[in-house]
């Protein structure tokens, strides 16, 4: 037993040091004579079987030259959290072996057989962004031409960091790199290349992708940089692949019904504010647009600012902006109909400059009064001033006691107040339409600046 031992010990080193010497090795001619009769026999590559340990030359100052390829056949998960891309891969290598040769002419026409990678050398080509245990599945098999040319394809699941930008989510589209290179073989003991043109791995990975969710591949390219560890020098392959997120789920489920509810704030303007019916109906509004945020937080990305969350915020501060304008505008209003204060020379001149008739630009409520036929006084949905104020009770006694000169003051009097009360609650309604244009104004500039930041 240990006599055996010895001599496989000592066959083992007679190769390594046969391989060492430079132009000392030969090929390998494997004699396949009744091949296609009765089958490979099992020793027939046991002579390179044995050199698996080595990498496979006849001089180990050439280095080997190994051509990969990928196809991307799924794009699993996009992980904006922790800056992880999740893909299914199928790697093919291809180098040469030169000490495996046949004469197909000898081996009933037999080019290619299939051996299992056990048995073979191997590159230890790996990704340099993989973040996650191999789990290639054991016992795959590799094709071996008549010239000695080796293809060995394996599938991957991928989970590779990449450096995530989703700052214009849902329209945002990522470029995340996958770099092939080898742990142990610098480049003077391995050089990469390519099997397939670039652009036939994009092709065919956007051909065959089998997954229809929210990404969709868009293209590859590559860069063949070399990466330096001291003072070694290891080749490598980097490809860039950019994916793009289908952006209509977020559209459906986000940007509409939040367009949907703004647009609904802004109409709600149009309702009388003395009514009383409009600030119940902002607040409705807004509590349902806090819960419509809450509901669909679970869509949004977990980390940094993404451009629609600026955009929600926006939507949310328009909403509180218009409520307090009601809010204002009904103080206005109730303030001018019960105790309204004496109005500045300076307000009330203003008023007359705004609701002169000869002006080039009237508001629309004075061209809805001119087209009614009323005075500029009398404002749609306002009641009478009269009524705003209340009939003086002490008028009617006084005229039936005869006293025709304090009637005629008293009446002065409330002639005053209900003129004033007519410049307050014009002057309401002017702030209310001065704001309610402010208010689309800023509500579309905000909109359009939006639109255009997610359109670069």
């Amino acid at each position: 037993m240990e006599g055996s031992w010895f001599h496989k010990e000592r066959f083992l080193l007679f190769l390594a040091l046969s391989l060492l010497l430079q132009g000392r090795g030969s090929t390998f001619i494997i004699n396949c004579s009744g091949f296609g009769q009765h089958g490979g026999y099992p020793t027939v590559l046991d002579s390179v079987f044995e050199r698996k340990a080595f990498r496979p030359v006849t001089n180990f100052s050439i280095p080997t030259l190994v051509n990969i390829s990928f196809t991307m056949s799924a794009i699993l998960d996009v992980d904006e959290h922790l800056q992880l891309l999740s893909s299914f891969l199928w790697l093919e290598m291809v180098w040469d072996n030169p000490f495996i040769r046949w004469n197909p002419e000898e081996c009933e026409g037999i080019t290619k057989i299939s051996v299992a990678t056990k048995n073979l050398w191997l590159p230890d080509i790996f990704i340099v962004e993989f973040m996650n245990v191999d789990k290639t599945p054991k016992g795959l098999t590799a094709y071996v031409s008549n010239e000695g040319r080796i293809r060995y394809k394996k599938p991957m699941k991928v989970t590779s960091i990449c450096n995530l930008d989703i700052f214009y989510f849902p329209f945002d589209q990522q470029n995340c790199t996958l770099t092939f290179s080898s742990f142990l073989y610098t480049v003077e003991n391995m050089l990469l290349g390519m099997e397939k043109e670039v652009w036939e791995i994009a092709d065919t990975s956007r051909d065959i992708v089998q997954t229809h969710g929210e990404w969709e591949l868009l293209g590859i390219n590559k860069a063949t940089p070399k990466m330096s560890v001291g003072t070694s020098l290891y080749d490598q392959i980097m490809f860039y692949v950019a994916i793009r997120r289908r952006p209509r789920l977020y559209i459906i489920n986000l940007l509409v019904p939040s367009g949907f509810l703004v647009a609904i704030d802004a109409l709600s303007f149009y309702l009388p504010a003395e009514s009383g019916n409009r600030a119940p109906f902002k607040i409705t509004l807004l509590l349902g647009y806090n819960v419509f945020l809450l509901m669909m937080n679970e869509l949004l990305p977990t980390n940094g600012t993404p451009l629609i969350s600026v955009y929600f915020a926006l939507c949310l501060s328009l909403m509180v902006v218009s409520l307090l304008e009601t809010i204002f505008i009904t103080y206005l209003l109730h303030l001018a109909t019960s105790q309204p204060p004496p109005m500045p020379q300076w307000l009330h001149s203003l008023i007359l400059y705004c609701t002169s008739p000869t002006k080039c630009c009237p508001t629309a409520l004075q061209k809805r009064n001119k087209t009614m036929g009323l005075p500029p006084a009398h404002l749609p949905g306002v009641k009478e001033p009269v009524e705003l104020v209340g009939k003086m009770p002490g008028s009617r006694e006084t005229e039936l006691n005869g006293c025709p000169g304090s009637t005629k003051a008293q009446q002065e009097d409330e002639t005053q107040k209900q003129h004033l009360v007519d410049l307050w609650v014009q002057f309401s309604h002017m702030m209310d339409t001065l704001l309610f244009r402010l208010y689309l104004l800023f509500m579309t500039t905000s909109v359009v600046t939006v639109i255009v930041l997610w359109n670069t």
